[in-house]
């Protein structure tokens, strides 16, 4: 019998529990840009319509002895009408108030959530709809992303109109919640960015800090299936800038035996790395 995928991990100082806050499917060819469908579709087998499994693996962060709970990533949310459930094949009962709840969780006791980036699948997770009106799911927290992402995000770069959804983005504005931070450098105690731009202008990883650290990719490497160097999504807005970081990041990982932890693979969330000939290989964690 082979050992499960851990849902936890003691990093030492602090612990990371994973909690999924939504599934969705997205077109498998956008999400695999250059490659071929015989040789993607053999990695993420696609449905009828073409879409791929994915989900919204966010991390939560304790601290033994501290009141800080730290949140990695919101998930899609559940803020979604018309056509665009079965568009996307949202799971409204896998978003994240129902999955803090599943855990016992309350959403008041999260002090902070940082980001990787504002796509509606990372940020939309930050309001839901109470009496029609979007508001903020974790009513005392603080919410972190480089200030490069949210300016981008909140002037609308026509391109990434769709992906960057004023309800996500508003209600947090109205709620003076926002912590803006460079592109690299710490965020909180034992947190810190890694900028890898490519994907969007100012997306940055997530480090943990830990006897072994961890590492949230964010998009620069969203699944398990997009480890080799050409595998870019056609959502990423600067492909060889996102190969370059994704690059970087790794060999980072590799030389600091860090942990690796994944936002959409739908089948694991912590991996480890490994070199392979002139590039890099991911192995899922086990407890």
């Amino acid at each position: 019998m082979s050992t499960p995928a851990p849902t936890t991990i003691d990093l030492g100082g602090c612990r990371v529990q994973l909690l999924q806050a939504g599934r969705f499917r997205l077109d498998g060819g956008a999400m695999f840009g250059i490659i071929p469908k015989p040789l993607w579709s053999r990695l993420s087998p696609p449905d009828e319509q073409n879409r791929i499994a994915l989900a919204c693996n966010c991390l939560l962060v304790d601290w033994p002895g501290s009141d800080r709970r730290v949140l990695i990533e919101a998930g899609h949310g559940d803020k979604y009408t018309g056509k665009e459930p079965q568009i996307f094949a949202f799971e409204p009962e896998s978003a994240l108030l129902p999955a803090l709840a599943r855990h016992g969780i309350d959403p008041a006791t999260i002090t902070d959530v940082v980001l990787t980036h504002l796509h509606f699948d990372h940020a939309g997770g930050l309001t839901h709809l109470e009496d029609d009106r979007p508001v903020p799911t974790l009513p005392h927290a603080r919410v972190h992303v480089s200030r490069q992402e949210y300016d981008d995000a909140t002037r609308a770069v026509a391109v990434m109109r769709t992906t960057y959804r004023a309800e996500n983005l508003d209600p947090l504005t109205a709620a003076g919640a926002w912590e803006l931070h460079a592109e690299a450098g710490e965020i909180l105690p034992g947190i810190t960015a890694r900028p890898t731009p490519g994907h969007t202008r100012g997306h940055t990883s997530i480090i943990l800090a830990g006897r072994r650290p961890l590492v949230f990719a964010g998009d620069v490497l969203p699944t398990r299936h997009h480890i080799g160097a050409p595998y870019n999504m056609a959502y990423d807005l600067f492909p060889l800038e996102n190969r370059a970081a994704k690059g970087a990041l790794l060999r980072w990982v590799v030389e600091h035996d860090a942990l690796l932890a994944l936002g959409h693979d739908p089948d694991h969330a912590f991996f480890t790395v490994t070199p392979r000939d002139d590039w890099f290989a991911v192995t899922p964690a086990r407890s």
